[in-house]
């Protein structure tokens, strides 16, 4: 069944963020500070393996890298795009609007919560790959996989920021579906290598944030979404040529 994964995900999500609530009322304020560096400590290192993964690789015995001209492209016209669009005041929107909606008003928290963990289970390499395999294949396992990944970050992220983290299952099931239920119309221009600097330039907005999580706000990683597009446009268009 097609959208399987997407629904594993978005079940677990909600199931990591509930126990991520319970925690909440027994962590103090110090341990919920350190658990939040340390999970932008593991978010940096998955985030830079992901990425050199994609640009690095062994020719004739020696190491070498590539798709560093994309990388740049991509993410200097993304990023200016996405600060003219603003996407991530509109995502700030979006949490205050929950809030209100979920009764939150007095959660000072509830926005910061939702947006960081939102970016950081939807951008990465298996939100996008495992989303189009299910699409086109049927193979939920590597979203299902993900499923239990985001279960415990999720769940760290409740137990520090409270009820809007667990409000990340929104995107989760918006963006992940959408992509599988469109990766059948998109299969016949999807090479391999589209798909594969899809995911490295996914891994380097998840190093963003990962930063932002263990330093603070650093990076507005909202408005350099459209990364990921430019990505895909500008890899489809070096194929033609």
């Amino acid at each position: 069944m097609r959208g399987l994964g997407t629904i594993i995900n978005v079940a677990a999500v909600i199931l990591g963020g509930g126990l991520g609530m319970l925690l909440k009322g027994g962590l103090k304020e110090r341990f919920q500070q350190i658990l939040m560096q340390a999970l932008g400590v593991c978010t940096i290192f998955i985030g830079i393996s992901g990425a050199l993964k994609g640009m690095l690789r062994v020719e004739n015995g020696t190491l070498e890298t590539t798709g560093t001209m994309l990388l740049i492209a991509s993410l200097v016209t993304g990023s200016l795009l996405g600060e003219w669009i603003q996407i991530e005041k509109w995502m700030d929107r979006f949490g205050e609007w929950l809030r209100e909606k979920v009764g939150g008003k007095n959660d000072s928290q509830f926005v910061e919560g939702f947006v960081s963990a939102s970016l950081v289970i939807c951008v990465g390499a298996m939100a996008i790959v495992g989303a189009l395999e299910d699409g086109m294949r049927g193979d939920y396992s590597m979203l299902a996989a993900k499923a239990v990944l985001d279960a415990v970050i999720v769940m760290v992220f409740a137990s520090s920021y409270g009820k809007g983290a667990v409000f990340s299952a929104l995107p989760v099931g918006l963006w992940q579906g959408g992509i599988t239920i469109f990766a059948g119309f998109l299969e016949p221009v999807l090479t391999p290598q589209i798909v594969s600097d899809l995911s490295f330039t996914g891994n380097v907005l998840i190093f963003c944030v990962g930063v932002n999580l263990a330093f603070g706000k650093k990076f507005r990683v909202g408005n350099m979404l459209p990364a990921l597009l430019f990505a895909a446009v500008f890899d489809a268009v070096a194929g033609i040529f």
